[in-house]
């Protein structure tokens, strides 16, 4: 006859250490202060650019408020609230104006991008919270430190006008707004074109 208690199937024990290390590094990533990105908000400042083509420009606006897209206007250069639009964002839900649309062009470097495809934009999808399946997952959410950070791909974006504009989300923070902080680059062409580069 054996003396002592019975032990722990091995399972068990390595089911136990998995569950404390998570713990852990869930406790310790929100201890972490993360040192957000430098960029500031733009102030917007509306003006209509016409057949030219603009950028590549960089771009941040506040997209914190939960029950409220923001407008931003490609053919004049500025967050919008009025008029016309050609894509919104909301936290981190990005989507095209009504009669436009988004395609992925994966993880390329932006300025690799001269010319968008003609095909293969996607509309929004309508449901409980609209989003555009062509760029919808353009972050990585990280579970050690909580944040997302971007996947730096580049879209292409197609206006409801018809116009054509590439586009790269580079942050989801910045220094003075905190949290939906959304910092994007883009190039857009006025002339109806497909060319997004000199």
């Amino acid at each position: 006859m054996r003396s002592g208690g019975a032990r722990p199937p091995l399972l068990v024990l390595a089911m136990g250490v998995a569950f404390l290390l998570i713990v852990a590094s869930l406790v310790i990533g929100s201890l972490v202060r993360p040192e957000f990105p430098p960029f500031a908000l733009t102030e917007p400042h509306p003006v209509a650019v016409g057949d030219s083509l603009v950028g590549p420009t960089t771009y941040t606006l506040d997209a914190a408020a939960t029950d409220r897209w923001r407008y931003f206007d490609f053919g004049r250069n500025a967050a919008v609230d009025s008029g016309p639009w050609d894509i919104a964002i909301r936290r981190f839900h990005v989507i095209a104006a009504p009669g436009g649309g988004v395609v992925d062009l994966g993880a390329v470097p932006f300025d690799s991008v001269r010319e968008l495809p003609a095909e293969g934009y996607l509309p929004n999808a309508a449901g409980p919270d609209t989003t555009n399946p062509g760029v919808g997952r353009w972050y990585s959410y990280s579970m050690l430190s909580h944040l997302l950070t971007t996947r730096h791909h580049v879209y292409g974006v197609r206006t409801a006008g018809g116009k054509y504009a590439k586009l790269e989300l580079l942050a989801y923070y910045c220094r003075n707004a905190g949290t939906a902080c959304i910092t994007f680059r883009y190039a857009y062409q006025g002339d109806g074109s497909r060319r997004v580069a000199p």
